[in-house]
């Protein structure tokens, strides 16, 4: 028994939870708190104009009881030969609103009406000659603490030189300021509610529509970035939201691409791993069988050997070392002094161009040039820039004055070497992706992986390489490679 009421207990909580909840989301939500902090604004507004207006609301009240004293006292100022009865005197106060009315004039004061006064006079006021201020704190004071006092109010009658004061009691003021005061507030209730309504709808409208759909959208996207239907589809305007909605858009799309390339790298990881061990074997086979063709006589035979000796081995090291490039890392330079036309002759001979076919190769280096560098590394970077140039020059369908040219010199305590050609140049789009794997590439179906792993390799070696502008047509690189401090 004692198990089932606690059950009960329970689900009348969890249902009193999940009915409370959207009610607490409701109320913290943007639009109740745009909403609550107009009805608030506009409710100050209305209290800072409250204090002005009830100051005067009592001066015209005021006033308007100092014009009816005024008009009485004329009355019983031209009746005052005929001896006016007590009665009429009594009617005449009680129509101004007044306990006694006096009429001053050239500096004298005569006593036009009065009834008896039991108490003190607490307040004067000239309504003639009335500061702002003074005025709406004497309202203040009247609205919150007075009802009970007697006061005198005196003021000129018309634009005359004749002045009129009056006594009266300070209830009907009061009571008077109270009724304006509470239809102020009613007013001022109703304006506010539907002045905060009016801003409600258009802000909702404007802007906490669009946001919630755009905060939606990164929600949605956020569970499945990978899904084309979740990136956003932007808004066409100029404001700011529309501005965010299309920046949105984009970075959605970027990171869709980017997910995809990473995707792509991963199984591409997983494959080369694969792949190498086995091609490892390959190449050593290959290396083993090379190596004898140095025992054959054959002068041809010895002159092609030691360069497919070298090319095996390079090959090798590539397969060792293949999946550093994956792992963002390569290898420290193990950096030696060489000569440097050797080895651009090297890349030439790589390259496989045909001495009597169209594209030329010009390696203006000096014999006696020595660089500080890693042998096999600095060979990856010049043959990934040449292996370029020779395609784009190969993309032109032949023609006169293709040129590879391949020069160097010291440049203070390093080298300075100029990678030139004269091909149809640098795309637009592979110029603003310099560098950048997958995204660089010069030529339809590339991968941008020659450019990128040369400037890894480069600033491995604490050096610079970038593309220089030149006038005539085709691409320029310049990469320099300091020396090794005491070197």
């Amino acid at each position: 028994m004692t198990k089932g009421s606690g059950s009960g207990m329970d689900g009348r909580e969890s249902a009193g939870v999940a009915a409370g909840a959207p009610r607490r989301k409701a109320f913290r939500s943007l639009s109740a708190k745009l909403l609550g902090l107009t009805i608030l604004f506009v409710l100050l507004a209305e209290v800072l104009i409250f204090v002005p207006s009830v100051s005067t609301m009592r001066l015209r009240w005021l006033n308007d009881r100092l014009s009816a004293a005024a008009a009485a006292g004329i009355v019983i100022d031209a009746l005052q030969p005929a001896d006016l009865p007590e009665k009429a005197r009594n009617e005449t106060l009680m129509a101004a609103g007044a306990r006694a009315i006096a009429l001053r004039r050239q500096g004298q004061s005569q006593l036009l009406a009065a009834s008896p006064i039991d108490q003190p006079i607490e307040g004067v006021f000239d309504l003639g000659n009335t500061q702002p201020f003074d005025a709406m704190g004497e309202a203040v004071w009247t609205l919150l603490f007075g009802g009970n006092r007697l006061i005198r109010a005196f003021g000129p009658v018309g634009d005359s030189h004749m002045i009129i004061d009056m006594v009266l009691d300070e209830t009907a003021l009061r009571q008077a300021m109270l009724v304006y005061s509470r239809n102020v507030a009613l007013l001022s209730i109703l304006i506010s509610l539907i002045t905060s309504t009016l801003i409600f709808f258009a802000i909702d409208r404007l802007m906490i529509r669009r946001i919630r759909r755009l905060t939606l959208n990164m929600q949605t996207f956020a569970r499945n970035p990978s899904d084309p239907s979740a990136v956003l589809v932007p808004e066409t305007g100029a404001d700011e939201l529309a501005l965010a909605g299309r920046h949105l858009a984009s970075m959605q799309s970027d990171m869709q691409a980017t997910l995809s390339q990473q995707k792509t790298l991963a199984e591409l990881g997983l494959a080369v791993s694969k792949i190498n061990h086995d091609m490892r074997n390959i190449l050593a086979t290959a290396q083993l069988l090379s190596d004898r063709l140095t025992d054959v006589d054959d002068p041809m035979v010895k002159s092609f050997a030691p360069k497919l000796i070298r090319t095996l081995d390079r090959a090798v090291g590539y397969t060792s070392e293949v999946l550093a490039y994956g792992q963002m890392a390569e290898s420290v330079p193990r950096r030696t002094r060489l000569a440097l036309l050797p080895l651009v002759q090297e890349v030439r001979d790589n390259l496989g161009l045909d001495p009597q076919g169209p594209i030329r190769f010009v390696d203006s280096i000096d014999p006696a040039l020595e660089i500080d560098a890693d042998g096999e590394q600095l060979f990856r970077v010049l043959h990934n820039l040449c292996r370029n140039a020779h395609q784009a020059l190969a993309s032109m369908g032949g023609g006169s004055d293709l040129v590879i040219e391949v020069s160097a010199s010291r440049d203070g305590q390093g080298v300075r070497l100029i990678i030139d050609d004269t091909g149809p140049g640098m795309p637009a789009k592979a110029r603003e992706n310099l560098f950048l794997a997958f995204r660089g590439a010069a030529r339809s179906g590339g991968t941008g992986l020659g450019l990128a792993i040369a400037r890894d390799l480069v600033i491995a070696h604490g050096g610079t390489i970038g593309l220089v502008e030149k006038d005539s047509r085709g691409t320029r690189f310049s990469i320099y490679i300091p020396d090794r401090p005491g070197a």
